[in-house]
């Protein structure tokens, strides 16, 4: 059980990122839900930068999106109903000029899905353990575009279900606490 050092909404405190998937497939409607969520994360002058490159389980574009990825994802993200590449514009679209935030908006994106996913008892795993400039070959990503990270989105499954090394992994984890990460005025060096 996590403990927040102050009050928090608790499906903040309690969104994770389990490895852990059944296998069993997503319907669209919950699929796009999640996309829906994304949709409505906040962006510098509303740009909406990010985009969603998807592939669901048993179809197609699943293999060309799976095989992306390094082998220690591989092992458990084959049990995922959908893999996601997140992928986000570098300039505004509505003038060219490059967006200094365009990484940070993408992450609101994907944050609000995480969530989306966690009402809905859903697994959502961000990571980076893919071949970046594979993906930007394999799945035609225009340069304007820079890829961020994959998700993998599935039923939730037992831990038992997964590697023994993967087991002692599938739990929640903590924090920094808060005044290692915030400081007032000025920065300061990491206080340990």
């Amino acid at each position: 059980m996590r403990n927040s050092m102050y009050k928090i909404n608790p499906l903040i405190l309690n969104r994770w990122s389990p490895r852990s998937m059944t296998g069993e497939e997503l319907s669209d409607e919950e699929i796009m839900s999640l996309f829906e969520a994304a949709r409505w994360a906040p962006s510098s002058s509303n740009a909406q930068p990010w985009r969603f490159i998807y592939a669901k389980r048993n179809t197609e574009q699943w293999d060309k999106l799976f095989n992306l990825m390094f082998e220690g994802n591989k092992i458990w993200t084959k049990n995922a109903a959908v893999l996601v590449v997140v992928i986000s514009r570098k300039n505004y679209e509505q003038n060219e000029k490059p967006s200094k935030t365009y990484q940070f908006d993408a992450g609101a994106a994907w944050e609000n899905l995480a969530l989306e996913a966690a009402t809905r008892n859903l697994a959502a795993h961000g990571m980076a353990g893919f071949d970046y400039q594979k993906a930007k070959k394999d799945l035609d990503i225009p340069d304007n575009f820079d890829v961020m990270a994959m998700i993998a989105i599935g039923k939730r499954g037992l831990k038992e279900s997964l590697p023994a090394q993967l087991q002692e992994r599938e739990t929640t984890s903590d924090r920094k606490p808060l005044e290692e990460i915030v400081m007032e005025g000025i920065y300061k060096p990491d206080r340990k």
